[in-house]
């Protein structure tokens, strides 16, 4: 394939962002599950949650063959009309009241189910933040700014949800204790690196594996400022989650960030580009993992190892950013600053990061672009990368670029999506 021009190269890349939405399109990855699910004698509750929530609620509604009630509960501008599934919107990533109205709802939903009864429990990323119901003994307000501190210092998705989970009245396999005798079949789309599935949504119906001791473990590491309340909760173990009064019933898991990978690696291949993925589970801090993927770019361009050019390095997962600055960011973003400050205006390389949801962090992007000519139009336009990226304010670099990549929700998440771009020398 030849590639010229840097409009080529920025639309090949759109493509293979475009193919892995697509493989993870609750629409079509999540019906198929429906098939051999057998229909209850009583009733069919729906209820879930997360930035997909919507979606996989009007694919279940489009494709279950018998009555549905219940409820899903989405981010601000993601939900879908849905006829007998309703769809509420409540905030991400920091939890809202109506976010800890939902919780309580569903539990309310759920409790007093016979084993007639069927709970299809649909869960993708933001589930977390979306049921956000506090556990007896702290008040929500102390819950969010707990979850705030967590979110900006650097602590991993797995982390962030151990300590939710100890801190929630519905989450760690609180809502299947509430639920039974009713059979549960959870559909969990996969924001998590390596798929761990009671780390889904912080797995409201899946038995939890980690303590009140661990949870303690990771906020005092973080030095998260704990009330006393919460102190007290989780060194008594009175905030432990149910270990055993649980069955978990079935868990399905429709769509990864492998599955949305791989069909990426189709389209680079269909165009005569060599694919490697890199790993679907890539975490830490976002400035970090892109100076490691640009030495294994610049190894590509400068060397053919680990492969010949043209080829395209793909990767998922979810790095995170410890801010220390007052800009704008997004760990998209930041990584593509990052990335372009390690390739220093390497004139064979492109790439694009982006979170599949459609928002990188909290912003209205869903990530950048970069090409090898970033820094030097950066330069003209007066922009510091160094003291932009320094800053956190990798937003507002991109934006005067015109760089930004802005999809809007695409009611789908499994993490984020990275394709570098080796084009051949010469």
């Amino acid at each position: 394939m030849a590639l010229t021009g840097y409009q080529e190269q920025r639309a090949f890349l759109r493509r293979l962002f475009s193919a892995a939405l697509a493989a993870v399109d609750p629409g079509l990855c999540l019906p198929p599950h429906l098939k051999d699910i057998a229909s209850p004698r009583g009733r069919t509750i729906v209820v879930g949650a997360g930035k997909a929530a919507a979606a996989m609620a009007l694919a279940v509604e489009q494709h279950w063959s018998g009555p549905l009630e219940g409820f899903v509960v989405t981010r601000y501008g993601h939900g879908l009309d849905c006829r007998k599934i309703e769809v509420i919107e409540a905030a991400h990533p920091v939890p809202d009241a109506a976010g800890a109205q939902a919780a309580a709802r569903a539990l309310a939903l759920v409790k007093g189910l016979s084993k007639d009864d069927l709970v299809l429990a649909l869960f993708s990323g933001g589930g977390s933040a979306l049921l956000a119901a506090p556990v007896a003994g702290i008040t929500f307000a102390q819950k969010q700014g707990i979850n705030r501190q967590l979110l900006s210092c650097g602590a991993s998705i797995h982390e962030i949800n151990c300590v939710r989970k100890h801190l929630s009245a519905i989450k760690g396999g609180r809502l299947a204790a509430a639920a039974a005798p009713a059979r549960i079949v959870t559909l969990a789309l996969s924001d998590v690196p390596n798929d761990d599935a009671s780390v889904i949504a912080s797995g409201p119906t899946l038995l939890d594996p980690t303590t009140c001791a661990n949870a303690l473990e990771i906020l005092d590491r973080y030095a998260i400022e704990l009330p006393v309340a919460v102190r007290q909760g989780l060194e008594s173990g009175a905030f432990e989650s149910p270990k055993h009064a649980v069955s978990p019933g079935e868990f399905r898991l429709i769509g990864s960030a492998q599955q949305a990978l791989a069909a990426a690696a189709e389209v680079a291949r269909a165009a005569g580009v060599t694919p490697l993925v890199l790993g679907d589970a890539i975490e830490g801090e976002a400035r970090e993992a892109a100076r490691v993927l640009a030495g294994i770019a610049s190894s590509c361009a400068a060397h053919g190892i680990p492969l010949t050019a043209p080829c395209v390095l793909l990767s998922g997962g979810e790095t995170t950013v410890t801010v220390k600055g007052h800009g704008r960011g997004g760990r998209n973003a930041e990584f593509q600053l990052a990335l372009a400050l390690a390739l220093g205006g390497d004139s064979h390389i492109h790439s694009l990061a982006c979170d599949t949801d459609g928002i990188d962090g909290s912003e209205d992007n869903a990530g950048a672009i970069v090409t090898p000519d970033t820094l030097a139009r950066a330069r003209s336009k007066g922009l510091d990368a160094r003291a932009l990226l320094a800053d956190n304010n990798a937003y507002g670099f991109f934006a005067a670029l015109n760089d930004l990549v802005v999809t809007g929700p695409t009611r789908t998440n499994v993490n984020d999506f990275r394709a570098i771009l080796v084009e051949r020398r010469g």
